[in-house]
């Protein structure tokens, strides 16, 4: 379970993969996190609009590549955890990544006990900063 202090946190989760959406928006509502689903990279940013307090993005979407969409939350100003989370096995991919504004990277396939304990320590970290100024 994610522990919080006050509201529920909210997680938007963007891939277009109902295979890979379904399953883990399940999974992260059984840890007590409210989950919206935008399959492409125009509904991720309308989607901004709701504040979540972290973001999961998948690198390829049907309308845009995810890290355009990455750094157009950060050049908005938007400072919520960016977790990518991709098929891209190349360390460059990684990098990259990190590069245009993310937080984490996880591959697909993933292992669920490792993503939530990431998606755990990035609520924690933007929390203490939210906390601290």
């Amino acid at each position: 379970m994610v522990e919080h202090v006050g509201a529920v946190p909210r997680v938007l989760l963007v891939d277009d993969d109902p295979a890979v959406a379904q399953p883990l928006a399940r999974a992260l509502h059984r840890e007590g996190l409210q989950v919206s689903v935008a399959g492409t990279g125009a509904e991720a940013l309308e989607s901004l609009d709701d504040r979540p307090d972290l973001i999961i993005l998948d690198l390829r979407l049907p309308d845009t590549d995810g890290l355009d969409i990455c750094r157009q939350i950060r050049r908005a100003g938007h400072r919520m955890p960016v977790l990518i989370l991709s098929a891209h096995t190349d360390r460059m991919d990684t990098v990259v990544g990190l590069d245009a504004g993310a937080d984490d990277h996880v591959t697909k396939p993933f292992r669920l006990p490792e993503l939530l304990v990431r998606i755990k320590a990035l609520l924690r970290r933007a929390a203490w900063a939210g906390a601290t100024g």
